[in-house]
């Protein structure tokens, strides 16, 4: 690949303040990520917020750290991905959109349809929750697109425009 990795890889984000300020989630989150480590390389484009808590406490050595990316670079870096591990509610869509099974390091997401019918999975800030769900990503591979997410929401929104125009 362009990033040097050879074979299977995975995504991580992590921004969020309850995540990345507090110095216990962050050894917490870091252990899970060393966890994870085991079962494929990751790679981490950092969002400035909390790069330096995350470095500090060591994801540099399970991680291969990358500089913030844009939209449409990070898009194919989570395409090509076999995983994500993300705070971020934006993403947990994405993955659903794109098949891709997703960890959630939060204990509660404001996206529950990715979950309840995505490739998302909850597994906050517990090491052993973050492996459990690593070692059981495939089953996300078999997730449905919820009703509506066929990419054609703005063809329903011009015809009921029209329609009322």
């Amino acid at each position: 690949s362009r990033l040097g990795i050879e074979g299977p890889y995975g995504v991580v984000t992590l921004h969020r303040p309850a995540n990345v300020d507090d110095p216990i989630s962050v050894e917490r989150l870091v252990e899970g990520l060393r966890r994870a480590s085991k079962y494929v390389d990751l790679v981490a484009p950092l969002h400035p917020r909390g790069r330096e808590s995350l470095e500090a406490a060591g994801l540099g050595e399970v991680a291969m750290i990358l500089d913030p990316m844009g939209y449409i670079d990070f898009l194919a870096l989570m395409s090509g991905a076999s995983i994500v591990l993300t705070d971020s509610g934006g993403i947990q869509e994405e993955t659903t959109v794109l098949g891709i099974p997703c960890l959630t390091l939060r204990e509660n997401t404001e996206r529950p349809v990715t979950i309840t019918m995505g490739t998302n999975r909850l597994v906050g800030t517990d090491p052993d929750a973050i492996e459990a769900g690593l070692a059981d990503m495939d089953s996300a591979r078999d997730a449905e697109l919820p009703p509506l997410w066929d990419g054609h929401a703005g063809d329903r929104i011009a015809r009921i425009l029209l329609a009322v125009g």
